[in-house]
């Protein structure tokens, strides 16, 4: 017998609930399993209570305890194996802003390319 195949997972981290809804919806479209958190409190407790994350997309303005770049940080430091790609329509994230390995999109992103970038990030 075969084994499942399993799909890479992808957690959305974005405030904007359009946005986010848009990026599950494509994601999992394209064949991952995406999860989405409303900002980095709720993206930390997914972490801690998943093992399977491969990809976090997370936007850098949010409310709540923590920005997207602290979560970024703190996700490299907890969780070294994931993949980070961050993106803002605010502002531009400078190379020492970004985690080792991050990748970042200015808004509006083209989500076609996002998921290119997430397909190269865990071949």
């Amino acid at each position: 017998m075969a084994e499942p195949v399993t799909r890479p997972v992808v957690l959305i981290v974005e405030d904007e609930w359009l946005v986010r809804f848009h990026a599950v919806e494509v994601l999992d479209e394209a064949g991952f399993i995406a999860l989405e958190a409303a900002n980095a409190d709720d993206a930390v407790a997914i972490l801690e209570s998943r093992k399977d994350i491969s990809v976090m997309f997370t936007d850098i303005d949010m409310p709540g305890s923590m920005d997207g770049l602290k979560l970024a940080r703190a996700v490299r430091d907890r969780w070294p194996p994931i993949k980070i790609i961050i993106t803002s329509g605010q502002r531009a994230a400078s190379a020492d802003d970004m985690p080792a390995g991050g990748k970042f999109f200015g808004k509006p992103y083209d989500l076609a390319e996002v998921t290119r970038t997430i397909r190269q990030l865990i071949a």
